[in-house]
């Protein structure tokens, strides 16, 4: 099966909003055990990222202005500033040439060594919900509270999924746990619920990050932004991964930068 695309991921979470308006608007008339190969996204480490915490300085003094990343298109390489539903602070990504984002929830860059697939993506959309089975998830989204250890707690508990031991980060000011995330060696994904792997959503309802593979898998840095909850990753999409793109997709995630938030 052909890993997913960004398009595809940010298909994820859009294809279910027009039901859910559809739904709002009619209430309104009426009234794994072994580990993966190789080939993998670089473990965490305890590395510290550092925050910017102030705007830029130009040789003249005077702040110099990071623009929004854009909802979609083509990247310049430089750095952007991102909010995030959910999240109590911005941040700050910077990607090199080549890479682009879609719906302004993750950015992502193709594999040299395969023009006709995506290779890496990092995302930061919102995941309240877990399922406890990765497989068979339907009807089975658990909302997790706000912390860090709530989520965390979930994913690493999740079954056909299984998790590197969670590590302590810090970002700037803020503290967090990162661990890597990948399908359990055996597991079949056609006798997954909708033939995918559900990792967590948005929705009570509905998955909005899954897996198309079970060759897919994710570094997870999991991030307490005074009391609530920041989830980015890192996904690797096949086995087969440019090493190089993986370092830069390393890099893009690690670059990651928290402002003060309210």
């Amino acid at each position: 099966m052909s890993p997913m695309t960004p398009l595809d991921l940010a298909t994820q979470r859009r294809r279910y909003l027009l039901p859910l308006l559809v739904i709002a608007l009619i209430g309104c008339l009426g009234g794994c055990d072994s580990k993966p190969d190789d080939a993998s996204l670089p473990s965490p480490s305890s590395s510290t990222t550092e925050a910017r915490t102030a705007p830029a300085q130009t040789e003249g003094g005077a702040p110099q202005t990071v623009p929004l990343l854009p909802e979609s298109g083509n990247l310049d390489a430089g750095t952007y500033r991102v909010l995030v539903k959910g999240f109590s602070a911005p941040f700050e990504i910077t990607v090199p040439a080549g890479w682009s984002t879609y719906d302004g929830d993750g950015v992502a860059k193709d594999d040299p060594n395969h023009p006709d697939e995506w290779g890496v993506y990092v995302g930061w959309w919102p995941a309240d919900y877990v399922p406890t089975d990765a497989c068979a998830w339907e009807g089975a989204l658990v909302k997790v509270d706000p912390s860090v250890k709530s989520f965390v707690d979930a994913l690493t508990a999740q079954t056909s999924t299984a998790s590197t031991p969670p590590v302590k980060v810090t970002v700037g000011d803020y503290s967090g746990l990162e661990f890597d995330h990948f399908v359990k060696g055996g597991v079949d994904i056609t006798g997954c619920d909708r033939d995918k792997f559900c990792i967590h959503s948005e929705f009570s309802n509905e998955c909005s990050r899954w897996y198309s593979s079970a060759a897919e898998r994710e570094t997870y840095r999991v991030v307490d932004l005074n009391g609530k909850r920041a989830v980015s990753w890192v996904v690797q999409f096949h086995e087969s991964i440019n090493p190089e793109l993986t370092r830069e997709a390393r890099a893009v995630f690690d670059s990651i930068a928290f402002g003060p938030g309210n």
